[in-house]
């Protein structure tokens, strides 16, 4: 089977090294060239817009994905008519590009949230925080990962200064939550229904990109697992999904509230690469190509750490025991994901020394510790 793939980027990568264990073959289209997919599988690069080539791309191709969220709806939707099998469908992607219309389907769902206000004028802020008091969140509505596009407002003050910031954007302000810790739930479901959940993922960010993952969750009650699969159990069927779906909670007092969904593959999965039977990204070429999906099961407990700006030299990594290496071929810059590490064993204690040298060498460990 030929399978096509919106961008091609690290995680496009990962799913095309998937691919190829299961006799698929993997395509790419981008309009970013030298990306790190094109190292592994043939890519075209051209506009996101081109009729032509979009037209010639997804010829002979048995299904198409993306992996990552800002692509052009109209682009989804002239692949979805070219191909039936588009997953996960275009009215998805175009959900997953605004973060006020993500907030306010969850809702619809009964499916719990911080509170979350439509803000277009500088009046509704003002009286978006008169509800949410301070501290609170102002997020642009599209265009924002790994920290970008939002701003936490402290005092009123602040409010001033990210309404320049934000110049003019469509925002949503959410009210601050003081949560326990954050998570994320990973699951999979396929063309006919059939779904899986890994367990849930202890995240640690720094400067708002993800630094360490930590799965199983530690100290994760099966009530909590529950009822994140139960949330993601309710998107699936409202959505009619197939594919890997991402959730990320905030954990706070033995309950669970919505951050964002992405309807992608996502960096707090890539554990399961090394740690789980069957990785996130084979588990979603499996679902939209119509084949049984793998066990989620862990193989014991996993660490994952990002490598953020540069990357720790090679050979010093590989001398930690139990430690699997990826690298995206990507050429340095600061706050770019360059790879990961995963460490795997049989408990996170057990592993506690590994994990410690593991995160001093990807310069992060006096932020990290605490949260180990």
């Amino acid at each position: 089977m030929k399978v096509g793939v919106l961008g091609a980027g690290q995680l496009g990568r990962m799913m095309a090294l998937a691919g190829y264990r299961l006799g698929l073959e993997l395509h790419f289209y981008t309009d970013a060239p030298d990306s790190s997919a094109a190292q592994v599988a043939p890519c075209v690069c051209a506009p996101l817009n081109d009729a032509a080539r979009l037209e010639e791309f997804a010829s002979g191709l048995d299904a198409i994905t993306y992996e990552f969220e800002n692509v052009p709806v109209a682009t989804a939707r002239r692949l979805a008519a070219l191909n039936r099998r588009f997953m996960p469908p275009p009215p998805v992607l175009e959900m997953a590009q605004d973060r006020l219309t993500q907030k306010r389907f969850l809702a619809s769902l009964g499916i719990p949230t911080p509170l979350f206000i439509s803000v277009e004028t500088r009046d509704e802020l003002d009286r978006g925080l008169a509800l949410t008091g301070f501290p609170a969140v102002l997020k642009t509505r599209r265009w924002g990962y790994d920290g970008r596009g939002q701003d936490v407002l402290r005092e009123p003050a602040d409010a001033s200064q990210a309404w320049e910031w934000a110049a003019g954007s469509p925002l949503v302000l959410e009210a601050f939550v003081d949560f326990d810790r954050e998570v994320s739930l990973v699951a999979a479901r396929g063309l006919t229904g059939e779904t899986v959940f890994y367990p849930l993922t202890h995240n640690v960010h720094q400067d708002g990109i993800l630094r360490l993952s930590l799965a199983p969750a530690p100290h994760c009650t099966p009530l909590l697992q529950q009822m994140a699969e139960d949330h993601a159990s309710r998107i699936f069927d409202a959505l009619h999904y197939a594919g890997v779906l991402t959730i990320e909670f905030f954990e706070r007092r033995g309950t669970l509230l919505v951050n964002e969904m992405a309807s992608r593959v996502h960096n707090s999965g890539h554990w399961t690469i090394d740690g789980a039977e069957t990785s996130q990204f084979e588990n979603h070429l499996r679902a939209i190509c119509s084949l049984p999906l793998g066990s989620p099961s862990p193989r014991g407990a996993s660490a994952m750490v990002n490598f953020i700006g540069t990357v720790p030299e090679v050979r010093s990594l590989l001398e930690i025991p139990g430690l699997h290496v990826h690298l995206y071929g990507k050429s340095a810059r600061p706050g770019r994901k360059l790879g990961h590490g995963t460490l795997c064993a049989t408990s996170i204690e057990t592993s506690r020394t590994s994990l410690e040298r593991l995160l001093e060498l990807a310069g992060c460990l006096e932020h990290i510790k605490a949260a180990v």
